[in-house]
């Protein structure tokens, strides 16, 4: 008998801890009360909050999500003063907002939208228009997918979403029971269902997963190695950019350009030119490249970020640096303004 009841108590505890971000379906019932506070706060559809979530973490599986608890792609920007990550998107070593908790993320994201210009006339539409808050979205430059809204729609209606632009916090569990009637036999999310009131700041469909021993060695494995900068410097990878795989470094430690000549036996002067660099000093996180930058980046337009010169965007995005001034119709040396729309592809047009 108690072998018995050991077996059953193993089925059902590897059946709660089988229930991780897997899946679709499973980001959606965890993180769905994420999107309908917000929605009550900031008045941003439910739908499609957790359709941009489900987009951006790749269904709560990308490194940004479970690394970061970053569900948006947010960036540092120059008002961030908490942790940060590197993680190459648009273009490498770029600073990502880490937090302490999704929810964190899940409300950075409508500040984001409620408090900048570009956002404005989303928040004249009808709340419950998911359609055109796709399409606003897209219109005011949040993705440069020309397919962004209609994939946006294609999530919102596959998942039943917009039943959650229907609802509030108090009842957003029994929306997720309708769209998943097999929760009914999930003993912690019935029990969650029948509180009258969730703690606040508790995650109401967490579900608690024994704590399983590691083992010594395992334990070892995920204890970050101290390296010396001689024992970074040496142990420098080259990467493959985002714009038609250039090869480029990113520089772990200062350095000086010597150095990077020798250890990947390219002249000095062909990585002066290549970078249009104006010292042989390298600052940590610098990013280099070993061949020659391209005329054009790989998607059409940036925001400038506060403190950023058109040196830093052109190695961000791999463009030649001449090539990026004459696109933006901007004297060499002249330094855009935060947030300024920077083209990469197309050459902006005159007035």
């Amino acid at each position: 008998m108690k072998r018995l009841f050991l077996l059953v108590s193993l089925l059902v505890l590897s059946k709660f801890s089988a229930q991780t971000w897997a899946t679709e379906d499973q980001y959606i019932q965890k993180f769905a009360p994420y999107a309908v506070e917000e929605m009550e706060k900031y008045r941003i559809p439910a739908s499609i909050t957790l359709a941009q979530g489900l987009l951006e973490t790749g269904g709560g599986q990308s490194r940004l999500a479970q690394e970061g608890k970053n569900h948006f792609g947010i960036k540092c920007k120059e008002d961030w003063t908490g942790k940060t990550m590197r993680h190459t998107d648009d273009a490498p070593n770029e600073c990502f907002r880490v937090y302490d908790d999704p929810r964190q993320s899940y409300e950075d994201h409508s500040l984001f939208l409620s408090t900048r210009k570009y956002y404005t006339n989303l928040f004249k539409l009808d709340m419950k228009d998911y359609r055109a808050w796709a399409h606003g979205l897209k219109k005011a430059g949040y993705a440069t997918n020309p397919r962004y809204a209609s994939i946006l729609i294609g999530k919102i209606e596959r998942y039943k979403l917009y039943e959650f632009d229907n609802t509030n916090s108090k009842e957003v569990l029994y929306a997720v029971l309708k769209l998943y009637p097999d929760l009914k036999n999930d003993r912690a999310f019935m029990a969650q269902l029948e509180s009258e009131k969730y703690p606040k700041g508790k995650d109401p469909v967490t579900i608690t997963v024994p704590y399983k021993q590691t083992s010594y060695n395992q334990q070892q494995k995920r204890v970050e190695k101290i390296k010396t900068k001689a024992e970074a410097l040496n142990s420098i990878l080259i990467k493959t950019h985002p714009n038609e795989g250039l090869k480029y470094i990113i520089i772990p430690e200062d350095t000086n350009l010597k150095f990077i000549a020798n250890k990947f036996k390219i002249s000095e002067s062909r990585l002066m030119r290549w970078n249009e660099l104006e010292s042989d000093m390298l600052r940590k996180n610098d990013i280099i490249f070993l061949e020659s930058k391209n005329s054009t980046g790989n998607t059409p337009t940036y925001r400038s970020e506060y403190g950023e010169d058109m040196h830093d965007i052109a190695q961000k995005f791999g463009i030649k640096l001449h090539k990026l001034y004459v696109k933006n119709r901007m004297d060499e040396g002249q330094k855009p303004s935060a947030g300024q729309l920077i083209y990469l592809i197309d050459k902006k047009p005159r007035n």
